[in-house]
């Protein structure tokens, strides 16, 4: 069984007007979220510096060192805003007018509205249906005009101010990473920011390009990629490859592709992010009713346990935690569940992993060792996380991993890794005086106690003073005297 106070699961919660607050969010990290995002659909530039300082000082001050992830808007297509609501009947046109100043209908100019992409007409054909407000609307392309589409209505319903606007399988001309998301990134990466996700990517070739910018401005965040439509399913397994943490995000997701086949994508990516040793986030839609309701219904507490019986790294909350009346109640709603199925995993049997990766083979024969000792606990050194990944792959459901590292920077960045317990130590240049100083140090933190048994995964010099990789079993004595 894992240990008391421990999850495995990691909880990632959005800020916003509910948790902006200092008083606020120092509420939600005791609640014990792991990694706060920002989404800059919805930030500006002094609110995001703000935030995030107000973070590390909270962190500080709590002395628990959360990561920040910065969530870029990414190519979308939106609605202009309309005077007042436009209702939409079945069978009724209705234009989308690409170009500013272009004519409306005299008879009725109320039945139209801008819309930010001006090429979407070389985008789109006739026939093709587009999607908007979350799928709640439906159209179909009649006519292509330089100027404006005219589409049937096929879904009735009411058109509001910047809605946004999705292509089923359609290939869209706009950039990956926009002017938007350059200047957006240049202030997190001025801040310190963790993690970076990308909204919408396609391709491999849209993380290369974002890593690049990244190296270029010297900033070591975290680059999360976001599945949002068909593209991106089609090149699942290469994006997988080129990024370094995958999140499923459904929102969008769920209307790009047929409803049955998002449960069927989830998996997949979760299986996919395990054999490579990534981490992955299930994300929007959580908790969604608990923005109004105290409690969440029977199928969202299914679907929480659903992506930790799948073993996905982290759980995400959007609106519950941004505009929502329980934040904290969500936060621990998360957590309970989490509990709940994570001693549901410790009882069964360990669960085959196809490895992929020579580093994953070597890790593998700790988390058996580790298995067959009740209570132990992995201990491993790492400088960027990588290892904690590859390790953390082999989902430990019994134990945890306490991940030794002298940066801060990787010290946030393994919140998000599942079963992974990061710890901040002095690193020496004598291996062995280096473990045990910091077992010296989980022991006065009561992260270990006297007695357990230890799977130590680090550094041994050989008598011609090689560095190898070792793992040990070790039992846990006495703190050293200096």
């Amino acid at each position: 069984m894992p240990p008391a106070g421990f999850r495995h699961t990691k909880v990632i919660a959005t800020l916003g007007p509910a948790t902006e607050s200092e008083e606020n969010l120092r509420q939600l990290l005791a609640a014990g979220v792991d990694v706060v995002r920002l989404n800059m659909a919805h930030a500006g530039h002094d609110w995001t510096r703000q935030v995030i300082r107000r973070i590390r000082g909270l962190s500080r001050t709590m002395r628990r060192e959360v990561g920040v992830m910065m969530d870029i808007k990414g190519p979308e297509i939106r609605t202009g805003d309309v005077v007042a609501p436009i209702p939409l009947r079945r069978g009724e046109d209705f234009d989308f007018v690409l170009k500013p100043g272009a004519p409306r209908d005299p008879h009725d100019p109320t039945r139209s509205v801008d819309v930010n992409y001006r090429n979407l007409a070389n985008d789109v054909e006739v026939g093709d249906i587009l999607l908007v407000d979350s799928g709640l609307i439906r159209l179909q392309v009649r006519q292509k005009h330089d100027t404006h589409l005219r589409c049937r209505v096929l879904t009735a319903g009411t058109l509001g101010s910047r809605r946004h606007i999705n292509l089923p399988g359609i290939r869209v001309g706009l950039p990956s990473f926009t002017e938007k998301d350059r200047a957006d990134t240049l202030v997190g990466i001025e801040e310190g920011i963790d993690f970076l996700a990308l909204s919408f990517v396609r391709e491999a070739a849209d993380i290369t390009q974002l890593r690049d910018f990244l190296k270029r401005h010297g900033s070591e965040a975290r680059i999360i990629a976001k599945i949002e439509d068909q593209s991106a399913i089609e090149n699942l397994e290469e994006i997988i490859r080129a990024t370094d943490i995958l999140m499923v995000a459904r929102g969008d997701l769920g209307i790009e592709v047929p409803l049955e086949e998002l449960p069927i994508i989830q998996h997949r990516a979760v299986g996919i992010c395990r054999t490579v040793g990534r981490p992955v986030i299930i994300a929007t839609h959580m908790l969604e009713s608990m923005t109004s309701q105290p409690v969440p219904t029977r199928a969202e507490i299914t679907d929480v346990a659903n992506a930790v019986y799948e073993r996905a790294d982290c759980v995400m909350l959007s609106g519950e935690t941004t505009v929502g009346k329980y934040p904290f109640e969500c936060v621990r709603v998360l957590d309970s569940i989490a509990r709940r199925v994570e001693r549901e995993l410790a009882a069964e049997p360990p669960e085959p992993v196809v490895l992929a990766d020579p580093q994953m083979k070597f890790m593998r024969a700790a988390v058996i060792m580790a298995t067959e000792f009740p209570g132990s606990r992995i201990v491993i050194f790492t400088r960027q996380g990588r290892s904690a990944s590859c390790l953390a792959a082999h989902r430990p459901d019994r134990t945890p991993i306490l991940a030794l590292t002298d940066s801060v920077t990787t010290l946030r960045q393994m919140h998000i890794i599942r079963s992974v317990e990061p710890h901040l130590i002095e690193i020496h240049g004598d291996p062995e005086k280096t473990l045990t100083r910091a077992l010296g140090a989980l022991l006065a933190a009561d992260r270990i106690q006297l007695g357990e048994t230890l799977i130590v995964i680090s550094d041994v010099v050989t008598s011609g003073a090689e560095r190898v990789e070792s793992i040990q079993m070790r039992t846990v004595g006495p703190a050293p005297t200096e």
